[in-house]
C-alpha cells in the first residue's frame, strides 16, 4: 500500500527523514534507510538541509526508490527558477517518485557556501499551485505536456501560528497538498492549539504528520533552539536533559512520551533524528507503535 493510499485509510504513518551524502558515496545513505525499512512508511529525503550543499534529492530518491523503499523528495523554491523546478518535477516523476514536500528552504548564508545567490522564484504556495498545474496535464504557463504527474504533495508548518502564519498554511492548502509535515513537536499543548486553529482549513487532522526530534543532550537542545527557525525546545525538557544521568536515554524517552500521546490526535510522527536512525526503531518500541 502507498504511503499516500495509507493516509487516506486513517493509518497512522511514520515517516523519518535522511540527508543525501555530502559527495558519491551512498554507502551510509542506503545504511541508514535499512535501518528504517521494516516500519517507516516513507523515507524524506532533503534538499541541501539547511543550504549546506549535498547530493541532488532527485538522485538520492532515485537510488532508494530502486532499492524499495518508498520516498518523499524535498524541493525548495531556493536553488531553481521556474523553468528549474519544472525540470526537476518532471524527472522526478519518471524516475518513480511520487511523493514531494515542498518548501521555501533556508537562506544560503546560513550554509556552507559563501556568496551563493538565492534564487527565490516562487513561495511555496506557488510551487504547490506549479505541481498541481502538472498534475493537470499543463506546464505553469499553460502548455499541454507530453504526459502529465500524478504528485501527491505535502508542504511544512511550524505549530505556533501567527495570523499571517495561518493565512499562508490555509493558502497552502488551496493548493491541494494532501500531507502536512510539522516542525518538532516538543510541547503537546501548543500542538492541540495547532490543531485547534487549522480545524476549520479544509485539512483532515488525518493529514497532519508531528515531527520528531530525539534529543541527544542538554547542548544539542540548546542548539535547536538558538539555530532552527520555528523549534522551541522546552525549559522543563532541557533540565531533564541537563539532569540525566543517561541524556540519549532521556531524550529517547521524551520523543517516546511524545509519540504515545500524538497516537489518536494526529495522522502520524515524522522521526528527525540528531544524526542516524541507530535508535529511532528503540524509541517507536518504546512508544508502542512498533
Amino acid at each position: 500500500m502507498s504511503f499516500e493510499s495509507k493516509l487516506n485509510k486513517g493509518k497512522f504513518v511514520v515517516t523519518a527523514e535522511i540527508s543525501p551524502p555530502k559527495g558519491t558515496d551512498t554507502g551510509d545513505l542506503l545504511k541508514d534507510a535499512s535501518m528504517i525499512k521494516d516500519f517507516a512508511d516513507a523515507i524524506n529525503v532533503t534538499d541541501n538541509q539547511r543550504a549546506i550543499m549535498r547530493m541532488s534529492p532527485v538522485a538520492a530518491c532515485s537510488i532508494l526508490e530502486s532499492k524499495g523503499f518508498e520516498t518523499i523528495m524535498h524541493l525548495t523554491c531556493r536553488d531553481r527558477n521556474r523553468l528549474a523546478l519544472q525540470s526537476e518535477l518532471l524527472g522526478a516523476y519518471a524516475l518513480g517518485i511520487k511523493n514531494i514536500l515542498v518548501m521555501s528552504g533556508d537562506h544560503p548564508v546560513k550554509g556552507d557556501h559563501e556568496g551563493a545567490k538565492p534564487v527565490y522564484d516562487m513561495d511555496s504556495v506557488q510551487l504547490l499551485g506549479m505541481v498541481q498545474k502538472l498534475n493537470s496535464g499543463f506546464d505553469f504557463s499553460g502548455n499541454r505536456l507530453d504526459g502529465s504527474t500524478d504528485f501527491c504533495a505535502g508542504a511544512v508548518t511550524n505549530i505556533e501560528l501567527n495570523e499571517i502564519a495561518l493565512m499562508k498554511l490555509e493558502k497552502k492548502i488551496s493548493q491541494g497538498v494532501r500531507f502536512i509535515q510539522t516542525q518538532a513537536v516538543f510541547d503537546i499543548e501548543k500542538f492541540s492549539v495547532f490543531l485547534d486553529k487549522i480545524k476549520d482549513t479544509g485539512i483532515s487532522k488525518s493529514w497532519i504528520i508531528a515531527g520528531i526530534i530525539p534529543l541527544k543532550s542538554e547542548k544539542s537542545a540548546l542548539f535547536l533552539n538558538k539555530n532552527i527557525a520555528g523549534i522551541k525546545v522546552p525549559e522543563n525538557i532541557i533540565d531533564r536533559m541537563k539532569n540525566a544521568r543517561d541524556p540519549e536515554m532521556k531524550g529517547m524517552e521524551i520523543a517516546a512520551g511524545l509519540i504515545k500521546e500524538l497516537h489518536g490526535m494526529c495522522g502520524g510522527v515524522h522521526i528527525m533524528p540528531i544524526g542516524n536512525h541507530e535508535k529511532t526503531k528503540n524509541i517507536l518500541e518504546m512508544a508502542g507503535i512498533i
